[in-house]
């Protein structure tokens, strides 16, 4: 058993780097258009992230087609964008973030999942500023309820932490991220801004004019 481990890990480490590589974006303003793809696709959903939940959230964090790999051991793996409000209710700019993570356990096959993680406070994410976030460790993390209007229709609290959203093929599909980490990706951030900016500062200012970035916060305030 444990030399079939040897040899199955490599192998799930190789197929998730090449998956990797086939669905990741070209550059930083593809990546925030496809995270605009992928909130627009959630929009268009008649069972979706409740309005209330957006309304009083502070922090997005949007990964299109986050890799879950699963041979033996899992393995999950995405790049995304993540965004914050601002003091006068607006959405900062986007900061360029990573996902990773594993598991062991019965589970086989490949899909590409997108993403949605919604926060209850924006100094959960603040807190990436000085290392890996831990999903589940750092703050717990509960599926989030469905519904437009969850909370006028079961009385539901929104308390927990992070809520998260994730869809295959057009409907909703369960994954487990907890123990997942959330990283600042540094290189497609200064790539983007062009110099190296903190994310607490790309949080704080929200002054891009870029179209993309205008786009994506258009259709963020919009859900």
């Amino acid at each position: 058993m444990k030399t079939l481990k040897l040899v199955i890990l490599p192998l799930l480490v190789c197929t998730l780097f090449i998956l990797t590589a086939f669905f990741e974006e070209s550059n930083e303003t593809e990546r925030i258009n496809r995270s605009s793809e992928v909130l627009t696709s959630f929009g268009k959903l008649k069972e979706s992230i409740p309005d209330d939940l957006l309304k009083n959230y502070e922090g997005i964090v949007v990964i299109p087609k986050l890799i879950n790999a699963g041979l033996g051991v899992g393995v999950k793996s995405g790049k995304g964008v993540a965004v914050v409000k601002l003091a006068n209710g607006k959405w900062s700019d986007p900061v360029f973030i990573t996902l990773t993570g594993g598991s062991v356990g019965l589970q086989f096959g490949i899909q590409a999942v997108d993403l949605i993680l919604v926060f209850k406070h924006k100094g959960a994410l603040t807190k990436v500023k000085n290392g890996d976030f831990t999903l589940g460790g750092d703050a717990s993390v509960t599926a989030g309820p469905l519904g437009r209007n969850a909370s006028a229709s079961t009385d539901h609290k929104f308390d927990a932490e992070i809520y998260s959203y994730s869809r295959s093929k057009g409907v909703f599909a369960g994954i487990s991220i907890n123990g997942s980490n959330l990283g600042i990706d540094k290189s497609a951030n200064k790539a983007f801004y062009g110099s190296n900016i903190s994310a607490p500062t790309i949080f704080e200012r929200g002054i891009s004019t870029d179209a993309a970035v205008a786009n994506f916060k258009l259709i963020l305030s919009s859900l």
